[in-house]
């Protein structure tokens, strides 16, 4: 019985060796499984990130072709209003303001009445120069009987020639006299026909700087015009062109312009005259343009974006001025091939139109041109292109 016992316990001591051996070999395995897995995700994602980190060095860029310049290309600048006649009227005479008759705004016509001046002092000058030619008058009357009467004593012997010549003389010089005395009374008839002041053609009455009673000096000086009138219904437009564009823009070139006020409507000027000359300071030549304003839209002294229409020449390309690269080898674009290679061009600019640059030489075509190249960027370079724009804007 004993040894029964003995046997089923030695039996039982072996399963669980047994079993535990089983144990050992699974857990082993589970644990070798794990680390294969580990080490093979690991290769993987050193793969994918090594993958990931290649193709973040290649640069992604944008490319545009190149468009014709023959699309009548416009530059596009500031400019200025002016009445196309304007004129301030200043007084002629001193005195003060008898009355006004035209305020700012008032439409008026070539001679009309815009106000008076009161000249007291102007009056009693001409009462005055009146005076001394009645005065001047009558003397010359006594002159003339008394020559006469000499030159009948001198016939008879009874005085000299020489008293006779200084009796003529003396005549002659009360004859101009009288004409000194005519040309003053003129002279202040004259100024005193200012004191009516007409408008110098038909306009608008743009200022009025003074009032009744306002005390009025003769002459421009410093002091302000009584009144301004300008002619609105063609107005002058001035332009500073930089001096690369002064050959291409010649005498009855169009422009189209915009005004702020109205920047849903678009006027049309013509380019009548410039300057000659190059302002040294800006660089710039002023050209005036012709502007017909027949609805009085447009005001004077006003800002105006003006588009001045340039000749093309098809030959030319267009390109971003943003594809500039400019550094110590010059001014070049980078343009990138069929194998999405870099090739670095450089280029001659004909015009510069602000937003776009217009290329005479170094482009084709069919160049792929990279519109925002990343610094460094240089021949051979390997690149994505993201972007394939048929036509760069403008």
């Amino acid at each position: 019985m004993q040894s029964n016992n003995q046997a089923a316990g030695n039996k039982e001591s072996g399963l669980s060796h047994h079993k535990l051996r089983i144990g050992i070999i699974v857990l082993a395995t589970i644990a070798i499984v794990v680390v294969v897995a580990g080490v093979t995700t690991r290769a993987n994602n050193n793969s994918n990130l090594k993958e990931w980190t290649d193709k973040q060095a290649v640069p992604t860029v944008s490319v545009g072709l190149p468009t014709g310049a023959g699309d009548s290309p416009s530059l596009d600048l500031p400019g200025r209003f002016e009445a196309y006649a304007r004129a301030p009227i200043y007084a002629r005479v001193s005195g003060y303001l008898k009355s006004w008759n035209v305020d700012i705004g008032t439409a008026v016509k070539a001679g009309q009445l815009l106000g008076e001046i009161e000249t007291p002092d102007l009056d009693q000058q001409l009462l005055q120069a009146r005076a001394d030619l009645s005065s001047a008058q009558a003397n010359v009357g006594l002159a003339e009987t008394t020559a006469k009467r000499w030159q009948d004593l001198l016939s008879t012997q009874s005085i000299s020639k020489q008293e006779v010549d200084e009796k003529t003389g003396d005549y002659r010089s009360k004859q101009a006299m009288v004409k000194a005395a005519e040309a003053n009374v003129n002279r202040i008839v004259a100024l005193k026909s200012f004191t009516r002041i007409v408008a110098p053609f038909a306009g608008s009455v743009t200022a009025r700087n003074t009032d009744t009673g306002a005390l009025i000096n003769a002459g421009s000086g410093s002091d302000l015009p009584l009144f301004e009138i300008s002619d609105t219904r063609k107005l002058r437009l001035y332009v500073n062109v930089p001096q690369n564009y002064v050959a291409t823009i010649k005498q009855g070139t169009k422009a189209q312009i915009t005004v702020p006020e109205n920047p849903n409507k678009t006027y049309t000027a013509t380019v009548e005259s410039t300057s000659g000359a190059i302002n040294s300071a800006s660089g710039t030549t002023l050209m005036q343009l012709a502007v017909p304003n027949p609805t009085g839209e447009l005001l004077p002294g006003g800002y105006a974006n003006v588009s001045l229409t340039l000749p093309s020449n098809k030959a030319d390309l267009s390109v971003p001025a943003s594809a500039l690269i400019f550094d110590q080898a010059g001014l070049r674009v980078a343009t990138v091939g069929i194998d999405n290679k870099v090739n670095v061009k450089p280029i001659t600019i004909a015009r510069d139109l602000g937003k776009t640059i217009v290329v005479s030489f170094g482009l084709e075509a069919t160049d792929r041109v990279v519109e925002n190249p990343p610094d460094g960027i240089k021949n051979g370079d390997q690149v994505n292109i993201a972007v394939v724009i048929n036509k760069v804007s403008k």
